[in-house]
């Protein structure tokens, strides 16, 4: 069915109120040629209406070029600003790949072992782009508990990685984190009003949007942490699920379950993905909430740990959070980030890397 066949019989003169359709007003129909296999609904730019048909790099390209569809890159011609006409010759591919890669001193570029050249090398990214933008690295854990950190948000029932970091039109903010962090959790209910993007910061008593809170806590000093249900992070292994709640300055999120590649991607990020040890505690807690994370010095392999609640109105109790932290992964808490830890490592044991020979 279409919209067209719901709207009203008939439509009274313009001088006279117009009747509110209950129905919004379609998105156009879109198509775009994709070479990723990204290509479900929505996925590329939020429109349900857009298709999103898969083909390879190279057709993609001439499709880019042509900008029409109509455009047939194996007979078709384009015209050039000069006047000239322009066919694109057909890729061709070996069978095959070659038995041994050409090599040459130029394959492989190790890294600076010098400091002061190192430090030297600048990566220039325009600071009024809205697509890119240098990271910064998480700061390490200054070896204190997470004290009185307010509830940003409750999730209510299913959080998969889009609701916590929506595709679409968003993902040509991939390469700008700072940007793509005005979705986080954009489309996680809400358990104390059941909507989105709508929560009420516990500084100013305001209710503002998700990633606007998380960034008012931040900009304050305010750690925060989120609860949420089962399953957490289910759907899409997406990073920025990951980095955003960091970027915005969570420490901690506090679910009845984990999907696994997600808790990893927390853990990377300098984060602690708990769980709670009893999962009805859940219930027990509300969006209005402060959890203080106690015992993070003494941090390891099968430990629990005791979180304090502060409700708004009541007296605060206890109860127990578990983690699946190895002791690799405490380091990576430790150093900020698992590149964090990673990078420390390195400076301390330089090593030489070789290249593979060729032919090998």
């Amino acid at each position: 069915m279409t919209h067209a066949q719901h709207l009203p019989p008939s439509i009274p003169p313009a001088h006279l109120p117009q009747p509110l359709s209950p129905f919004p007003p379609p998105l156009p129909q879109n198509t775009i040629i994709t070479s990723y296999n990204r290509n479900f609904a929505k996925r590329n730019d939020g429109n349900p209406n857009t298709y999103a048909f898969v083909t390879s790099p190279e057709l993609t390209t001439m499709y880019a070029f042509a900008g029409e569809l109509a455009f047939n890159p194996y007979a078709d011609e384009l015209d050039l600003p000069d006047g000239k006409k322009f066919k694109f010759a057909m890729p061709k591919g070996a069978k095959a790949l070659p038995r041994k890669f050409p090599g040459s001193e130029e394959t492989f570029k190790p890294s600076l072992t010098d400091k002061a050249a190192a430090a030297a090398v600048k990566i220039a990214v325009d600071p009024a782009s809205k697509r890119l933008e240098l990271l910064e690295p998480f700061a390490a854990w200054d070896g204190n508990d997470y004290l009185e950190c307010p509830v940003l948000i409750k999730a209510l029932g299913k959080c998969t990685t889009d609701h916590i970091s929506m595709a679409g039109p968003w993902l040509k903010f991939r390469g700008h984190l700072s940007n793509i962090s005005d979705n986080c959790l954009i489309g996680a209910i809400n358990a104390e009003t059941e909507a989105t993007n709508a929560v009420t910061c516990q500084l100013d008593g305001v209710v503002g949007k998700v990633p606007d809170v998380g960034r008012k806590y931040r900009d304050a000093g305010v750690k925060w942490v989120v609860v949420g249900d089962k399953n957490y992070g289910e759907g899409s292994s997406r990073e920025h699920a990951a980095l955003e709640p960091r970027h915005l300055g969570g420490v901690a999120i506090l679910v009845r379950s984990f999907a696994r590649i997600h808790e990893t991607n927390l853990k990377k990020q300098g984060m602690l993905p708990l769980t709670f040890a009893d999962p009805s505690d859940y219930d027990k807690i509300t969006g209005n909430d402060k959890i203080s994370i106690l015992g993070l010095d003494g941090l390891k392999e099968g430990s629990n740990l005791t979180l304090r609640v502060s409700p708004k109105e009541g007296a605060p109790f206890e109860i127990v959070a578990c983690h699946t932290f190895n002791p690799e992964q405490i380091e990576w808490f430790k150093a900020g980030s698992a590149l964090n830890a990673m990078k420390a490592k390195m400076a301390e044991a330089p090593k030489k890397v070789e290249a593979f020979p060729v032919g090998a």
